[in-house]
């Protein structure tokens, strides 16, 4: 069965242009990555759970902020290249990010070393306009920018440079 993850793409509207909160990976595998590394803030969950509970849970975990209040919107379920399924959600705001903080995990490092270092889950977050979120953003999450753009609200309106 393929793995679910669940996750929120907050978005706010900057001199008139769409923009949206994305997150890049922490660790050291991500370190040097850049383009094409981000995500948008998202966690796995078993079959069962509710897609918009894990969301929130895992908002919460990897920026250390709640998701903002406010009408969501479903941006449906896209398969990934590695199978897994990732449902999202936008919420509209101008969420203040300066205060973010993430979970953490422990890995080998360097691998063989037999040495447990941590790392956070996210080392940083930004608001990115639509068009330069999607040259950040996994491929396999591009579709959820198209998506939000097309929603009746948003629809039209300038995704930036």
């Amino acid at each position: 069965m393929a793995k679910l993850s669940a996750g929120v793409l907050v978005y706010r509207l900057s001199e008139g242009v769409v923009e949206v909160l994305i997150a890049h990976p922490g660790g050291p595998f991500w370190a040097r990555k850049d383009d094409g590394a981000w995500s948008i803030p998202k966690g796995e969950y078993t079959d069962g759970e509710d897609p918009w509970d894990v969301a929130q849970r895992e908002f919460a975990e990897e920026l250390g902020l709640a998701v903002p209040p406010g009408p969501r919107t479903d941006l449906g379920v896209l398969k990934q290249p590695s199978g897994k399924l990732i449902t999202a959600f936008a919420v509209h705001s101008d969420l203040d990010v300066t205060d973010t903080r993430s979970n953490t995990f422990l890995i080998e490092w360097p691998r063989g070393s037999g040495t447990l270092r941590e790392f956070p889950e996210i080392d940083r977050v930004g608001w990115f306009s639509v068009a330069r979120a999607r040259t950040k953003l996994l491929k396999g999450q591009l579709g959820f920018l198209d998506r939000l753009m097309s929603q009746p609200d948003l629809a039209g309106l300038p995704e930036g440079t």
